[in-house]
């Protein structure tokens, strides 16, 4: 049985102030700790519910009562596990390749989707406006699967970030030119904007070509696709023409 200090400690990662004070975060579910435990992350602490539940040797888990689970997890529906796991430190990006760059995301479930997407597109990095959601948010994490493991995220002022970067930039609008139509570039910078308000003013100045999905539909009364659709079909051209 967790005590009541052991909860509120872990619990407490819930917060972001918490989290960076002590460079912990919480992963959930068997797949997304063994992703994390198989990539080098340092594991913590283990609880589970699930006594026949092993990630290596090394590691120890301590079994817990589903109502203590319950209590410490940040799932709606509980998980059988629950890791504490300590923030890695994230490189900067590299100057070459494709690189997406992420303008005010603020939705942790698209950021974490948007990882995993990069994962599978084979995406080494994210670069972030300072105000997009925080990487080891527990729905983040959750909503990567793990792909947090292969991805390097990386938080900076983008509008700087564009200005000494050597790449083309590419920018995801709604009145760009069709992206089926393009020859896109092996290597570049592809920024996808805001949930609501798109990329912002000060980024726009900065972006050399606009693209856009087309809307095939015969009202054309769409008013947008979510951002995590949208990257995913932005970041399958790019790697279907590269």
């Amino acid at each position: 049985m967790l005590s009541k200090n052991q909860i509120k400690r872990i619990t407490a990662l819930k917060q972001k102030k918490t989290r960076n004070e002590l460079k912990l975060f919480i992963a959930e579910g068997k797949k997304v700790i063994q992703e994390l435990v198989d990539a080098g992350f340092t594991i913590v602490e283990i609880y589970t519910t699930n006594a026949d539940i092993s990630f290596s040797s090394s590691l120890y888990t301590t079994l817990i009562s589903e109502e203590d689970l319950k209590k410490i997890t940040c799932l709606s529906n509980a998980n059988d596990c629950l890791a504490i796991v300590e923030m890695p430190s994230f490189k900067k990006p590299k100057t070459t390749g494709l690189i997406l760059a992420l303008d005010a995301i603020r939705d942790p479930g698209n950021l974490g989707t948007i990882i995993r997407l990069a994962d599978w597109f084979g995406i080494e990095d994210i670069v972030c406006s300072e105000d997009t959601a925080e990487v080891f948010n527990p729905k983040v994490v959750q909503a990567s699967m793990g792909s947090i493991s292969r991805v390097n995220v990386h938080y900076t002022n983008l509008y700087n970030f564009f200005h000494e970067i050597q790449l083309p930039i590419y920018g995801a609008f709604m009145d760009g030119e069709n992206v089926y139509q393009q020859k896109l570039p092996k290597n570049a910078v592809l920024v996808i904007g805001n949930e609501a308000n798109g990329i912002s003013d000060q980024l726009e100045k900065c972006i050399q070509k606009r693209i856009s999905i087309p809307r095939f539909g015969k009202l054309q009364l769409t008013e947008s696709l979510n951002a995590a659709t949208a990257t995913a079909i932005m970041l399958s051209e790019f790697k279907r023409n590269g």
